[in-house]
């Protein structure tokens, strides 16, 4: 294979990683830059796994000589002032969080794109290279490609959408086209007219991948489509390569810490079984995606993410057999479930640090990144683990295959500390996995969430705003309106409207939300999860108004008023998927009277097609009446009961009223 993947955009300046896809740790692989702008200067080095940092905006060409081949890679590079802007952009957000060496190049992962080829640049509507300097005020642009067959062709068409704030129309929008040269179509075969580029069937081989951005100020996060020959190579489809699997968009995530969830089942004979256990509960409950903490082999810390074998199941859960018999009971019952992927670091009782460590003639001294001290890179003053150093061919290989054992088992990854991983890892990844499973999916944790890293990487992303938002706004720290600024923020760093976003209030690593904003505002964050736009998570015990975030959970002690609310608002997104993903949000003038503190409510619309409601949001210790500007059924959706009032509606935590035709 081989070939370093798909075309990538970038700025002046930006970091570029580059490296052979599914390598051999025993080949030789060379690096050259084979076309560049007059004046620029960059050059590449001769190691496998490279860094590029262009010098001048332009089009560049550069090759890979692997044993059997030699590739070509374009990397489409804008002014520096072009750099994209917004509240996460990936410039400013990836990776500044911790030590890093150059393994991954961590504090440029999503500034850069990665490669591309022979095929090149199209331009359409303008290439935006050469304009004046940008407003920076003006934000990212987002984009969305689609493609159709006519007439003997494919139609690909781009439509550019301006950052909200921006005073741009989207007439005053660029947009720029990559042909991937891994398909053998050359900008010669094509045709672009504005926003249109248009290739004949009989130019394409097996298949061809358009990418596309737009450009005002800054570029867009790049979307992408794939036209392929089906069956006899007759007929012809098309695929929106970044578009999230359905299922997930519509899924209810559950979050299982495997050393507490079951540890009260005494006659299970493994921790799997004792799990497996547990699934009719669940089943009831109404969830339908769970994520396991890692399984696999590890140091002994209970949280399992101090990994010693990539490829074996810890011994104290069980085995594979054990795993897979717990996945298979899962689907039994109509779950998927989600491998928490673990790669950016080893534990430090890993055999290969072991060995390395104040050892310099360690054949896997290069596996690990180092710092001036001698001791190994890390995040956060973490004793116990070492970062990889992507660089090394051996730690890619040995990665790819963990990952390639285990997605023949899971429904998709959860994918830890995915900022510390480099892009062009995630990328080979996410193709060689949708290669095999156009439906596996992709979910990372990144914080603060990396907008680029919706680009041909990852199908769903943490809500860390969304997250941090609702600790504030249960806190008091800041007004329940805000939940809405939220989830704009998400367009606002960039975010395609294609994205989708994990909705959650607590997971393994933080205090439970009722501990530390209380009931109160716990029954009003959790309405936020099953009402806002987004793929909902609770994390195990969540629903039992459980207080200690690693426990072994307290069944006897479930707290009834708490389970009772959540089994409401999981019928609720059951009964009206229009407040899932499917919906749009809304805002609304509303007033608020009563004992309640105007900060404390929220209140918002949820629609789609001719189904519309209106959500009010509580967070206060009391009940609220609320007056809106909507002709609405006053029988609240959550209830069931009517919360008719003199002055509007009554509102206690969440409810949710259909509006009238």
């Amino acid at each position: 294979m081989d070939h370093p993947g798909p075309p990538q955009f970038a700025a002046v300046g930006d970091v570029v990683q580059l490296a052979p896809r599914d390598p051999d740790p025993q080949a030789t692989y060379r690096w050259t830059v084979t076309e560049a702008p007059i004046a620029s200067e960059a050059t590449v080095g001769n190691e496998a796994v490279e860094k590029f940092v262009p010098d001048t905006p332009g089009r560049y060409r550069i090759a890979l000589e692997t044993p059997e081949d030699r590739h070509h890679l374009t990397v489409r590079v804008f002014p520096g002032d072009r750099r994209p802007t917004g509240d996460a952009s990936a410039a400013g957000a990836a990776g500044r969080s911790g030590y890093s060496g150059e393994s991954g190049y961590t504090g440029q992962s999503g500034s850069a794109r990665g490669s591309g080829g022979e095929s090149g640049l199209v331009s359409g509507s303008g290439s935006g290279a050469g304009a004046k300097a940008p407003d920076r005020d003006d934000g990212r642009p987002r984009v969305r490609l689609d493609a159709e067959i006519a007439g003997g062709e494919a139609v690909v068409r781009a439509t550019p959408t301006p950052h909200p704030d921006s005073a741009r129309a989207a007439s005053d929008l660029d947009v720029e086209f990559l042909l991937d040269d891994r398909d053998g179509v050359t900008r010669g075969d094509v045709t672009v007219d504005g926003r249109e580029l248009r290739i004949p069937l009989a130019a394409i081989d097996e298949r061809v991948r358009v990418h596309g951005v737009a450009v005002g100020a800054s570029y867009s996060v790049a979307d992408a489509v794939s036209v392929d020959r089906l069956g006899d190579g007759e007929d012809v489809g098309v695929t929106r390569l970044n578009d999230p699997p359905a299922w997930a968009t519509d899924a209810t995530l559950y979050e299982i810490y495997v050393r507490g969830y079951a540890a009260d089942d005494d006659e299970a004979e493994t921790t799997f079984e004792a799990l497996e256990r547990r699934l009719d509960y669940l089943e009831e409950l109404g969830v339908d995606t769970l994520w396991l903490t890692p399984v696999l082999q590890h140091d002994g810390a209970p949280h399992g993410y101090n990994i010693t074998d990539f490829f074996s199941i810890a011994d104290d859960l069980g085995d594979r057999e054990d795993y897979e018999a717990f996945v298979d009971a899962a689907h039994d019952r109509g779950m998927r479930v989600l491998f928490d992927l673990v790669l950016n670091h080893s534990a430090r009782d890993h055999e290969w640090f072991q060995d390395a460590y104040r050892n310099p003639d360690s054949p896997y001294r290069d596996r690990y990144e180092w710092q001036d001290s001698g001791e190994p890179g890390t995040y956060f003053d973490w004793e116990l683990i070492a970062n990889f150093d992507f660089a090394s061919l051996e730690v890619r290989r040995h990665l790819l295959d963990a990952a390639d054992t285990w997605a023949e088992v899971a429904d998709g990854f959860r994918c830890d500390m995915a900022w510390a991983v480099p892009e062009s890892f995630w990328k080979e990844l996410r193709e060689r996995l949708k290669a095999e499973d156009p439906e596996f999916l992709l979910l990372d944790e990144t914080i603060p969430y990396i907008a680029d890293f919706h680009e041909g990487m990852f199908d769903v992303h943490f809500d860390t705003t969304l997250y941090f938002t609702l600790r504030q706004v249960g806190r008091g720290h800041e007004p329940a309106e805000s939940v809405l600024d939220a989830i704009e923020g998400r367009a606002r760093s960039g975010f395609p409207d294609h994205a989708a976003f994990m909705l959650y209030l607590e997971n393994h690593d933080e205090t439970r939300y009722l501990v530390e904003c209380g009931d109160d505002a716990a029954k009003a964050a959790a309405g936020a999860l099953f009402t806002l736009p987004g793929i909902p998570m609770l994390y195990g015990g969540q629903e039992l108004g459980q207080r200690g975030n690693r426990d072994p959970l307290a069944w006897d002690h479930a707290r009834e008023e708490i389970r009772d609310h959540y089994d409401d608002l999981l019928a609720l997104r059951e009964a009206y998927p229009v407040l899932g993903s499917a919906g749009d949000l809304g805002r609304i003038d509303y007033e608020t009277a009563g004992a309640a503190a105007p900060d404390d409510v929220v209140a918002f619309t949820r629609e789609s097609g001719k189904a519309g409601y209106v959500v009010l949001l509580n967070f206060g210790s009391e009940p609220a009446v609320v007056g809106v500007d909507e002709a609405v059924d006053a029988t609240d959706l959550v209830s069931g009961e009517s919360r008719a009032a003199a002055e509007g509606l009554t509102v206690e935590d969440v409810a949710v009223f259909e509006i009238a035709d």
